[in-house]
């Protein structure tokens, strides 16, 4: 393999896979770890990854990923998550659910229960759920963010604000060491915690890139949440600090089926 093509195939890795290490890309495509070291530099140079202790990640800053990458990345992981997080949602009730891929994955992993109502700022969201003639769907107004699908602002807010559901479902951008959620706009994060305020209860969906990644705008802490659902385990700290909190914390690994979770 050429060395314009194996980069490729290194950056596509990267996509479906948020990170990877030196040790395991040699491995990978049978070259050595000096060879991976050059086109790791190669790519952070071009602006595409970032160079971090072992390897590399896919590019963190002030502005989000594409969407369509977004939607590729640990799709596998998201799918688990998914899965755990419907097991977790009875028939008849009411639900929250805002912008991002994994809470996509959750609407499509509700398709088949029985009269819930969703109230969403997420248009993907929505046409997913269409299918299921015993959902109500209801969208919240606001300013359509074209690149996701995304409603925001203050209209979105406000509609946010008229309505106590059961159960709200909601992603983020990233996840700190110290359990704080975080994002990139500001008019999102307003509508988050907008539907924090307005829930029962509140499950946070974040595959274990996010913990990988910053963002500049909090939205609220783990503290206030009832429990996260990821796929791998998250750092021994913040495992304690969520025990602390009474935040459950849900492992979710693909490939495994709802009901084989771990959980603190």
């Amino acid at each position: 393999m050429s060395a314009s093509l194996r980069r490729r195939a290194i950056l596509e890795h990267m996509r479906n896979h948020g990170s990877a290490s030196v040790e395991a890309l040699a491995e990978r495509f049978g070259v050595t770890g000096q060879t991976i070291r050059r086109d790791l530099t190669e790519l952070a140079g071009a602006g595409k990854i970032d160079r971090v202790h072992g390897g590399a990640m896919m590019r963190a800053g002030v502005s989000n990923i594409v969407y369509e990458e977004r939607r590729r990345l640990n799709a596998p992981a998201k799918e688990a998550i998914a899965r755990v997080v419907a097991a977790q949602v009875p028939d008849n009730v009411s639900l929250f659910i805002n912008i991002g891929t994994t809470t996509e994955a959750v609407a499509r992993a509700l398709r088949d229960h029985r009269n819930i109502t969703v109230v969403t700022n997420n248009v993907n969201v929505a046409n997913m759920l269409a299918v299921n003639e015993s959902c109500e769907i209801i969208v919240s107004g606001g300013t359509l963010r074209r690149s996701d699908g995304g409603l925001v602002g203050d209209l979105a807010t406000q509609t946010i604000e008229q309505f106590k559901v059961d159960i709200a479902v909601i992603g983020a951008s990233a996840l700190d060491a110290e359990g704080d959620m975080l994002d990139y706009d500001l008019r999102e994060v307003r509508v988050s915690r907008a539907i924090i305020g307005h829930a029962r209860r509140v499950f946070v969906v974040a595959d274990r890139s996010k913990l990988d990644r910053t963002a500049p705008v909090r939205i609220a802490s783990l503290a206030e949440m009832d429990a996260l659902f990821t796929d791998a385990p998250v750092p021994e700290a913040l495992a304690s600090r969520c025990e602390d909190w009474g935040t459950d914390v849900f492992v979710c690994p693909p490939g495994k089926n709802a009901g084989d979770e771990t959980g603190i």
